[in-house]
């Protein structure tokens, strides 16, 4: 603790005698500073305890003195030590009056103890505190060394960190998710902070923010040295952090970072084993996979599995979805196969497990957000989702993968899982915009003959189509005699220049029917 003008008052040596604030003497002391000028707020700081001898002063003055003491307090002095037996024989009773009405400590300095000692009082109390605080500081920091040496987990490491602040500390993961947190019910305390967490998470590391209320005072500190924060650590006290507490908090910081980064590295190389696995599986070598993955991957093989590729034309993007997903995994104790292939990201997880869950809810959050000017944002992505395989068919997972991305980003969404595809129809495929152009160039020619009033051939085309080539069906549909529906589909051939015998020419203008009138249903 700093010097108090109450330990300054116990001192023996100092002889000092309260004459006013008494209920204030717990002020702590920051400098003990002589001034006789009439006027010294410029010259402050504030926690100052003020040496005069009145030399400048009307101290007689009630008026003068009222002044003199507001300006004081105003700026924050901690107290004023009067020397009685300089100027004046005793404390004058204006300045007595002016303090105990401003609530401002004033003490008596006798003619033998010099402004001198005081200072020297005060200095020595200052560099011992900050000599504890160091010492402190440095047995913390050991403390804290030694509990993430011991490698089980940061739990331990916050137990030691929140005894050394005398208050709590959580570790958050990169999605904002409390990991650990000490003592145990900080835990709810710091769930309430994620929004304040996925903040910070958005600036450069290293950040840090004091967020607060009622119940405690709690400093937020990113992890990490990159771009971007690769978690963060939130500690609440009752009060500001004092010099020793900072110390602590400052090594606990480098410490779980430096963990964070061993695990990065730890990361790359189960990513390299992980690349090699899914080499294997693809060329059909499940056996060879398995006993390369080991208890590492093995128990993923094990059990239906989801491959899912994203892709993103910024690493941020797929640098949030992994990570994402990978707390997620973390959390519940699931294997995650992840591979980097450029721009693209592999990643096997366990089919109906939380990795797949946070990937969806990642891109579901993707979808809500409204566009913002300039198009995707850097943390935007697109997934293929495959249905749930095997290893011995996990190439064929890899194409519906592949055409699930597709499909995701002809239609612009962010994820789309391949069983959409297998059980829905293909007609939600034709409002691709190349698919409408193929179309409108296709049929421009009829609908273009039909707007001159020379005939109906788009709606009898359709109505010859739909009747597979029937024509009196088809004719009958229409309201027209056979030999003139005949006649329309000889002028179709002639004016496209295509054969309607040919089946890829009917499917291809069955297609660009169905496509003209999905995008104008007014017409069908």
């Amino acid at each position: 603790m700093p010097p108090t003008l109450a330990s300054l008052v116990q001192h023996s040596a100092l002889k000092l005698t309260v004459r006013a604030g008494a209920d204030r003497l717990g002020t702590p002391v920051r400098w003990a500073h002589a001034s006789e000028l009439a006027d010294p707020v410029p010259y402050m700081d504030g926690g100052e305890l003020l040496l005069v001898t009145a030399t400048n002063l009307d101290a007689d003055d009630p008026e003068s003195m009222r002044r003199y003491v507001r300006r004081l307090a105003g700026a924050g002095v901690a107290g004023v030590g009067f020397a009685v037996g300089v100027n004046y024989d005793d404390v004058p009773a204006a300045l007595v009056a002016a303090a105990e009405e401003a609530g401002l400590p004033l003490l008596e300095v006798p003619r033998r103890t010099p402004f001198l000692a005081i200072s020297k009082a005060v200095s020595a109390a200052i560099a011992a505190d900050q000599y504890r605080a160091v010492t402190a500081g440095f047995e913390a920091q050991r403390e804290l060394t030694k509990a993430a040496l011991a490698g089980d987990g940061p739990a331990d490491l916050l137990a030691r960190l929140a005894a050394h602040i005398d208050g709590w500390a959580a570790l958050y993961d990169t999605s904002g998710a409390v990991l650990a947190a000490a003592p145990d019910w900080a835990a709810r305390r710091a769930a309430r902070l994620t929004p304040d967490v996925e903040r910070l998470r958005d600036r450069p590391a290293p950040a840090s923010v004091v967020v607060g209320g009622s119940e405690d005072r709690v400093e937020l500190q990113s992890l990490g040295s990159g771009r971007r924060a690769r978690g963060a650590l939130a500690v609440g006290t009752g009060a500001a952090l004092g010099t020793a507490e900072r110390y602590a908090v400052h090594s606990a910081v480098a410490l779980l970072t430096l963990t964070t980064a061993r695990s990065r590295s730890l990361q790359g190389a189960e990513q390299r084993l992980g690349a090699a696995v899914l080499r294997m599986l693809l060329a059909g070598q499940p056996d060879h996979a398995r006993a390369v993955a080991g208890d590492l991957y093995g128990g993923l093989l094990d059990a239906p599995f989801r491959l899912l590729i994203a892709e993103t034309a910024a690493p941020a993007g797929s640098e949030l979805l992994t990570e994402t997903m990978e707390a997620a995994a973390a959390r519940s104790g699931e294997a995650l196969l992840l591979v980097p292939e450029g721009e693209r990201v592999v990643v096997l997880a366990a089919d109906g497990g939380s990795a797949v869950a946070a990937c969806a809810a990642y891109a579901e959050a993707q979808d809500d957000r409204a566009p913002r000017e300039g198009g995707a944002e850097d943390s935007d992505v697109v997934v293929g989702l495959s249905a749930p395989s095997g290893p011995i068919a996990v190439s064929a997972a890899y194409k519906q993968a592949e055409q699930a991305l597709s499909v995701a980003r002809r239609r612009g969404r962010a994820l789309v899982e391949h069983e959409e595809l297998a059980t829905g129809s293909v007609l939600p495929l034709l409002a691709d915009d190349a698919v409408r152009a193929f179309a409108d160039g296709m049929l421009r020619a009829l609908y273009e003959h039909d707007a001159k009033g020379r005939g109906d051939l788009v709606a009898s085309l359709r109505a010859w189509l739909s009747r597979h080539g029937q024509w009196d069906a088809a004719a009958a549909d229409l309201g027209v005699h056979r030999h003139t529906l005949r006649y329309r589909m000889r002028r179709v051939e002639e004016i496209l220049g295509r054969s309607l015998d040919d089946p890829d020419v009917r499917m291809e203008l069955w297609l660009a029917l169905k496509t003209t009138e999905a995008a104008t249903p007014a017409e069908t």
